[in-house]
């Protein structure tokens, strides 16, 4: 019955061992009542050959912050893919959810001059078109978890959303006075991930057939081939977010961004006033390691080391990794051979850095989560690589 599903995200158990995201049995399945939300920003290949990639990143996880602000109290999985996220919503969120999603275009086209598309794909329309959708939970610390998708399920509700028939019924037009999302809790102030090893390697993948046999030798394969490939070093080597690449300056370089993106109805000269003010905060706790209020630099530092999604899975594997430049050349190798042999689809990109969006939703209670992507493009031109195959393969 609607509304008894709930809690269902909610409810489920999580996990610390991110090998376990192989194990596609273990996924449960998404209630057909469910929905699942889409946004990506339109034209993002043009924005950030023209330099723009921050914007659409922070547009792209903006979508996620809108969504959560305006469903407080339910547990939510997302997932954020450089320029857009997708979040699932119970039947009770659908109407929130939207509409934080249509006052978020708005704000997109608004401030940052950029497009962006939403989608709302009915869980029930992806089963009786054959596509299966699973999820479980990757625990980074506690109270802070980060879902993983299984199954084609989102997959093929991108592909619905993006139908560019003029009567799309799963594309959602933007009204003309949307409500204003609210976006409590974004923030950019860190700077870029200097890839201390080498060069930052984001990578996307998935095994060219969809059944769960196929998907599980893949994931496994390539977790053991980079470990290997990393010298028995645990992945959380490779994270971009280590002590020696962490680095705060004063004043953060994009605040002016924040202050546009964060300012809702209200002025964003009075917002960047007040987040300069943080920041300053901020910047004395870091540079002399101290605690002013809720905010510990040392203990917050250490939590955001863990409380990062530079490993996930949405029915592709995506990675961003700092390593060295024959590490990324054996990666690189492994993944083409794969491909030849008609196991692997693949899209790759390499940058000097990789970028960080932070969600802070409590510091009382360390609740944060910090979204990394590789810099200059990062999933956005991986994911053309991995788009031409999928192309070729058809």
């Amino acid at each position: 019955m609607p509304g008894l599903t709930e809690a269902f995200y909610a409810d489920l158990p999580s996990t610390p061992d991110f090998a376990a995201v192989a194990d596609l049995d273990s996924y449960a399945t998404v209630p057909a009542d469910w929905s699942v939300l889409l946004t990506d920003v339109i034209g993002s290949t043009k924005a950030i050959q023209a330099g723009r990639y921050k914007d659409v990143n922070m547009v792209g996880a903006a979508c996620i912050t809108a969504a959560l602000n305006a469903l407080p109290g339910l547990n939510l999985p997302f997932v954020f893919g450089g320029d857009g996220a997708t979040i699932l919503v119970p039947p009770s969120g659908v109407a929130a959810g939207r509409d934080a999603m249509l006052g978020l275009a708005a704000l997109a086209q608004e401030q940052f001059g950029l497009g962006l598309r939403v989608g709302l794909v009915p869980v029930a329309d992806l089963h009786v078109r054959n596509a299966n959708l699973g999820v479980r939970k990757l625990q980074l610390s506690p109270g802070n978890d980060l879902a993983l998708f299984s199954g084609s399920g989102l997959e093929l509700a991108d592909k619905l959303v993006k139908d560019p028939s003029p009567d799309n019924p799963f594309n959602i037009p933007i009204p003309e006075n949307p409500p204003a999302a609210d976006l409590e809790g974004l923030s950019c102030r860190w700077e870029p991930l200097r890839a201390t090893h080498g060069v930052s390697l984001t990578c996307m993948l998935r095994a060219i057939d969809h059944d769960n046999a196929a998907q599980e030798a893949a994931l496994s394969s390539t977790l053991a081939t980079i470990q290997d490939i990393l010298h028995g070093d645990p992945a959380q080597a490779a994270a971009p977010t280590r002590e020696g690449t962490l680095r705060f300056r004063w004043p953060p370089r994009n605040l002016w961004m924040e202050a546009k993106t964060t300012a809702g109805k209200g002025s964003t000269f009075r917002r960047f006033l007040g987040i300069l003010t943080e920041s300053t905060f901020q910047g004395i706790a870091e540079h002399f390691n101290l605690k002013f209020g809720f905010y510990n630099a040392p203990v917050y530092r250490e939590e955001m080391r863990n409380n990062t999604d530079f490993r996930k899975y949405d029915g592709l594997l995506r990675m961003v990794l700092d390593v060295s430049l024959d590490q990324a050349d054996e990666i690189e190798a492994y993944l083409a051979a794969e491909h030849t042999k008609g196991r692997l689809l693949y899209g790759t990109h390499r940058a000097d850095s990789a970028l960080m969006t932070c969600l802070v939703f409590s510091l009382e209670q360390s609740q944060h989560i910090h979204f990394i992507d590789g810099a200059d493009g990062g999933f956005a031109l991986a994911a053309q690589g991995f788009k031409k195959q999928l192309a070729a393969l058809k």
